[in-house]
């Protein structure tokens, strides 16, 4: 599966920062230390709509990962998935008539154009379940062999009590595990489960739906969990430095995958940092496919929304904080974005040197994109009352909002 177009980012003088970045596992800042190559996997979308604000505001904050490690000019080394086969995909299919995998492909494109518009970097490796599957296969059967897993009606489970680190992502308690366990694609009430907890690596085929050869597993389809697993073990290994992702994914998505590694290397940790983005409302109510209270990416593209204004928009916001959708956002980020375009329009303006060093420490200490904002907006507003005659200026702004924010100016 491909990914999308890069777009350029601009060298900027000097160096960057290390970044400072909160650790959803220890529950406090931990400053990275990649070596050359920086490592990241984040996980993708189940494309069976299109890319909301909650999805856009995500892959922004790792976007911004990217970004700052580009500019210690180190590489980075992005790994993304697709869940192009799960319940979710084939119940939207069923309840359309449509053919699941036409129904994936066309979402999966229309979210590559969003990622293009938003100018979001591109995984090296963007890649499918589907296309995973060869991989996950022997996966699950290692841990079925260990005693890792076990059979129930023809389905693999994953025992969680054969990691002793189990719980060591998420922190949660067993009876917030098995709520969300059962909100978040679980089963905790089916009888002869080891552990209501136990997630699904291996679901055998069942009439009507999407199968594939297991080997000695038999027919049919993998469990989320493992989907992740597979695919981060091959082109990262174990030890990458973030896994990423939603808020909503740290418990049980997160939880399994780093204990189904722990079980398949006899290795810890799976990931050096656990980042998890906040949630983005609207009317109040979280943005969720199943509630249908969306505002999408390609909407606002087509009534001519400028998608510089909807990155501004998402920018403006902490990463980590739960945030509402609203028109009035839209409406400032629109505004700054004017005040941006027109302060770098001028043939020259304030020095602009010490602005670089203020959006790097920003985004340094855990993607403080709206200290950054703040910073821009100073030197705009500097500019504005005529504040200088640097020549360059300009262009170090626009290069620096750029690079560092992924805005073009």
């Amino acid at each position: 599966m491909h990914a999308w177009p890069a777009s350029e980012v601009p060298a900027l003088p000097g160096k960057g920062r290390d970044l400072r970045i909160h650790d959803t596992a220890t529950g406090g800042p931990l400053t990275l230390d990649p070596g050359p190559v920086a490592r990241i996997y984040v996980c993708g979308i189940t494309p069976y709509d299109a890319t909301h604000m909650g999805h856009a505001a995500t892959y922004n904050a790792f976007d911004l990962v990217q970004r700052v490690w580009l500019d210690t000019k180190r590489q980075v080394h992005y790994v993304q998935n697709v869940t192009d086969v799960d319940a979710p995909l084939l119940e939207r299919a069923n309840r359309d008539g449509q053919d699941w995998t036409e129904l994936a492909e066309r979402e999966t494109s229309l979210f590559r154009e969003d990622m293009t518009a938003l100018r979001m970097l591109p995984p090296q490796h963007y890649i499918g379940a589907v296309e995973a599957i060869p991989g996950i296969v022997p996966l699950v059967e290692r841990l079925r062999d260990a005693g890792a897993a076990y059979e129930l009606d023809g389905d693999i489970y994953f025992s969680v009590e054969s990691d002793p680190h189990f719980g060591g992502v998420s922190h949660l308690d067993a009876e917030a595990m098995r709520l969300l366990s059962a909100e978040r694609g679980g089963d905790p009430e089916r009888p002869g489960k080891k552990n209501p907890l136990d997630p699904m690596l291996w679901m055998a085929a069942r009439e009507g739906e999407p199968r594939w050869d297991g080997r000695s597993l038999g027919p049919g389809r993998p469990g989320w969990h493992i989907e992740c697993v597979a695919i981060a073990l091959d082109h990262l290994g174990m030890g990458f430095d973030v896994q990423g992702g939603g808020s909503d994914l740290a418990f049980p998505h997160h939880e399994m995958g780093a204990s189904h590694a722990h079980a398949l290397t006899g290795e810890h940790p799976y990931a050096k940092a656990y980042v998890h983005a906040g949630m983005v409302a609207l009317h109040g109510e979280k943005m969720s496919k199943s509630k249908g209270n969306l505002v999408f990416v390609s909407a606002l593209r087509r009534q001519g929304v400028d998608p510089a204004a909807i990155r501004l928009t998402l920018l403006a916001h902490h990463y980590r904080s739960d945030w509402e959708w609203t028109d009035a956002v839209l409406d400032e980020a629109v505004e700054r974005l004017a005040r941006w375009r027109a302060a770098v329009s001028r043939p020259d303006g304030p020095p602009a040197d010490s602005l670089v060093e203020e959006v790097r420490a920003a985004l340094a200490d855990d993607l403080d994109a709206p200290a950054a904002l703040r910073a821009v907006d100073r030197w705009a507003a500097l500019q504005e009352r005529g504040g200088g005659t640097d020549e360059g200026a300009p262009g170090v702004v626009s290069r620096t909002v750029d690079a560092l924010l992924g805005v073009a100016l």
